[in-house]
């Protein structure tokens, strides 16, 4: 139960990390400021990576949801 416990935090710390990151750079997508999205967005995919490579979420899932938000600054960019 112990053990459960610390992993639980751990993870949850770490979910909340990339969570926030997402929301950073959606918003900045939103308000069209593309300078603060493609800062955010090296942000967000470090902290998905990170994520990954600890197994809170699974890799694929990672990917997508980088190549997702990749697609959006860019168009944003292209704007």
């Amino acid at each position: 139960m112990r053990v459960t416990g610390r992993k639980t935090e751990k993870n949850r710390k770490i979910r909340g990390s990339f969570r926030s990151a997402i929301k950073m750079t959606k918003e900045a997508v939103a308000k069209g400021d593309a300078k603060a999205a493609q800062e955010s967005l090296k942000k967000t995919m470090k902290a998905l990576d990170k994520a990954a490579q600890k197994k809170v979420i699974h890799k694929n899932t990672a990917a997508r949801t980088k190549s997702r938000l990749n697609k959006t600054v860019k168009a944003l960019v292209k704007k």
